[in-house]
């Protein structure tokens, strides 16, 4: 089957928000949430929910949370749990039926409006995805990040492909990005992409500014990349080797995240093709059965038309 690099699926993604652009959502309608998501989706609702108090957990978090704020439940000061899910299944399931036996208002952030925690939760806010490889989930969590930024899909896609590529990208063994401390949320989200696009083949590490300072650039080298997104880099990695890319004043969060996803994807498109030679194993054999699940993945995740 075919299987697209990451970078395609960035532009074809936003092909889909420039044609289709997603429903608005305001944050405002939620006072103090818990906000809970699996993987990248947490990471999502860290970004959605940056400006706002809101409790963020995860699946290995979100028991302990609802222990930890019993109180505040009961004294009505948390009233709503926002739980962000593009397939809908999974560990939404339990996230959902777990915040309802607290007596909170669910609402699912979700891409598939059919799905087992669709039909269970108390408000459902469904956005467009296209088919895209298991895990990459860009046109998933992208699609729900500007339906709170509200920035035009057009002109990060303008924007991303009017870079210009140093011709020795593909070259290096190591890469790290330092993002501007507003975007930090989006780091992790860069790691996750290293993990499943190449494991332990290649070093892909991402930083704030900020965070950068404590001693995450001890070992210069000549063969990794440092690139600076959004503020210069005078004193990061090997000063021969820095990419600093400006970004426009109107950037915000679904900038970020695209073109990141998007540089990652040049480097899935232009080193061994670990993921393609290993995602449909994954899918088929141990990655439902870590779920406990007799269900194969979909190696290709249907999009939501």
């Amino acid at each position: 089957m075919k299987i697209q690099t990451l970078n395609e699926i960035v532009i074809q993604a936003l092909d889909l928000f420039i044609s289709t652009p997603p429903p608005t959502l305001d944050i405002s309608q939620f006072s103090f949430p818990f906000v809970v998501g699996s993987g990248n989706a947490s990471h999502t609702g860290r970004i959605i929910f940056s400006g706002k108090a809101a409790i963020v957990g995860d699946e290995t978090t979100f028991r302990s949370y609802a222990k930890s704020y019993a109180d505040a439940v009961k004294q009505k000061l948390i009233k709503d749990a926002v739980i962000i899910s593009s397939s809908g299944e999974k560990d939404s399931v339990w996230e959902v039926e777990l915040a309802k036996s607290l007596g909170l208002k669910t609402t699912l952030l979700t891409c598939k409006p059919q799905s087992t925690t669709a039909k269970i939760a108390d408000r459902v806010i469904a956005y467009k995805s296209i088919a895209e490889p298991y895990t990459y989930n860009t046109s998933t969590y992208l699609g729900m990040i500007l339906s709170t930024t509200r920035e035009s899909a057009g002109e990060i896609k303008a924007f991303i492909e009017a870079l210009t590529i140093p011709k020795n990208f593909s070259t290096y063994e190591a890469y790290a990005f330092v993002l501007p401390d507003a975007y930090a949320n989006v780091a992790p989200m860069i790691e996750i992409k290293r993990d499943e696009l190449f494991g332990p083949h290649l070093m892909i590490r991402a930083n704030s500014q900020g965070f950068s300072r404590h001693a995450k650039f001890v070992h210069p080298w000549e063969k990794e990349l440092v690139i600076s997104i959004g503020n210069e880099n005078p004193h990061f990695g090997h000063p021969d080797h820095r990419w600093f890319i400006p970004l426009p004043k109107n950037a915000r969060f679904g900038l970020i995240k695209a073109l990141s996803y998007y540089l990652c994807g040049l480097l899935q498109r232009d080193k061994y093709p670990y993921f393609i030679e290993n995602i449909e194993n994954f899918c088929t054999d141990y990655g439902p059965k870590a779920y406990g699940s007799p269900q194969k993945f979909d190696v290709i995740v249907p999009a939501n038309d």
